[in-house]
């Protein structure tokens, strides 16, 4: 089939590589020259694993292709898709212009029938808007449909994620625009859902509301253990054996980020204010969120009594492994707050260094090239982000390269015991804090 993806960020980029893989010709519009002229030389600007042999090899296959012009793309799909941003307003609410934008510019350019298919993240009744907006600006008697197909893409393993999908929403009024996305996804081998256009736009957000509402119980627990003497993962694994419940996203930590679940949430509790409904559940998810890091602060606070001019290792700037994004980052509040006390902070994260150094505080931290450069003459280790090759630093050259060895685990990522016996004070979150041995 013939596909257009409108927006080329991080869902459109993918998205348009999984279909171009899949056998679809991909036309992936976007409006950043630069961005264009980057992708069109084989280079992608984000790291998500795969991704980038993936559009390598279909654009010289040429099922995959790029361009700035909408006309183009609206000429060439017979399925549409919309993947741009829907960033959060200050209120919490979803700033729709990017998407009422591309539903006016499509409208200009439709000639004959078109699925247009909603794949960004957007409250429900958008695609309501998105149909009144393309019959306002468009030509008299010109066929078209607007569908919903949210994503349910995680960074860091994105591409598994849309090849072999838990499950595929479609979200449409008419039997001929829900069969065309169906087609699209045949390749996929995967079961689908499909739904009214409301319904589907609901999913995603309550997904993720779900997931945070996890993440958020975990770290709730995660203080009820600290006070008891009870170990966080150990409670995790008994809850997580039951089958009805799982393990998956009951991990204690500093508390989610990134540029979804924030975003999501928000949009969620701003969305049910709006309809008369309040979510009050979900404010009280972000407010544990918020609270889990004012917590792991407190306790680095505690232990220096002053943070002015302590030097503090952080491994870990992404908001989680596998991925570069430093957007609604923890680790990053997390550095801003050290650094707003007057710690001396030298930080390493295996990719995303380079996204971080565009940030603010950049100019307050020091970047290291390596996590045993960052942690030379540290007073305190704060592990930020779950990066698997922060469990292969060897215990006995981190303690030498330290000035104190007191290490501030806001992942759970090292071993107390390991750590106790080289040396160090160990503080994990959940977990208490095991004195050092040696």
């Amino acid at each position: 089939m013939k596909l257009t993806i409108i927006g080329s960020g991080y869902v459109g980029l993918t998205t348009g590589a999984c279909f171009a893989e899949v056998g679809h010709h991909v036309v992936c519009v976007d409006n950043d020259p630069k961005k264009v002229e980057t992708l069109l030389a084989g280079q992608i600007p984000i790291y998500e694993p795969g991704l980038e042999a993936l559009v390598k090899k279909n654009v010289a296959a040429r099922r995959l292709r790029f361009t700035t012009s909408t006309e183009e793309g609206v000429n060439h799909g017979e399925v549409l898709f919309i993947a741009v941003p829907t960033p959060p307003q200050p209120d919490g609410s979803v700033d729709l212009s990017f998407i009422e934008k591309v539903a006016r510019e499509i409208a200009q350019f439709l000639e004959s029938y078109r699925v247009i298919v909603d794949k960004s993240t957007v409250p429900v009744k958008t695609g309501e808007r998105v149909a009144q907006t393309i019959r306002r600006y468009g030509k008299p008697g010109v066929e078209f449909d607007v569908v919903s197909n949210p994503e349910f893409l995680r960074e860091g393993s994105a591409v598994p994620d849309l090849m072999k999908p838990d499950r595929i929403v479609i979200g449409g009024n008419t039997d001929r625009s829900i069969a065309l996305v169906q087609k699209v996804y045949e390749p996929f081998a995967a079961p689908v859902l499909v739904t009214d256009i409301n319904s589907a736009e609901l999913i995603k957000h309550a997904a993720n509301s779900f997931l945070a509402l996890k993440i958020s119980y975990v770290n709730a627990l995660s203080e009820i253990c600290e006070a008891s003497g009870a170990d966080v993962l150990k409670v995790a694994e008994g809850i997580g054996a039951d089958k009805r419940i799982g393990r998956e996203f009951l991990k204690a930590g500093l508390g989610y980020g990134g540029s979804c679940f924030p975003k999501d949430i928000a949009a969620f509790i701003a969305i049910a204010d709006q309809l008369g409904t309040p979510f009050t559940l979900l404010k009280e998810v972000q407010r544990i969120n918020q609270h889990q890091l004012d917590r792991f602060i407190a306790s680095i606070r505690e232990a220096f009594w002053v943070l002015k001019d302590k030097k503090i290792a952080v491994w870990g700037l992404a908001f989680k492994p596998n991925t570069d994004d430093v957007r609604s980052s923890v680790a990053i509040t997390l550095v801003e707050k050290l650094v707003a006390e007057g710690a001396i902070v030298s930080a390493y994260d295996p990719k995303a260094m380079e996204k971080a150094k565009a940030l603010p505080v950049a100019s307050s931290i020091t970047f290291a090239a390596s996590p045993l450069e960052a942690a030379q003459g540290a007073e305190a280790l704060i592990i930020a982000t779950e990066w698997p090759e922060f469990t292969s630093v060897d215990l006995a050259e981190l303690r030498a390269a330290m000035l104190a060895p007191i290490i501030f685990d806001g992942r759970n990522l090292i071993d107390p015991t390991a750590a106790a016996d080289f040396g160090f004070q160990y503080r994990g979150i959940g977990r208490g804090v095991v004195e050092t041995r040696a």
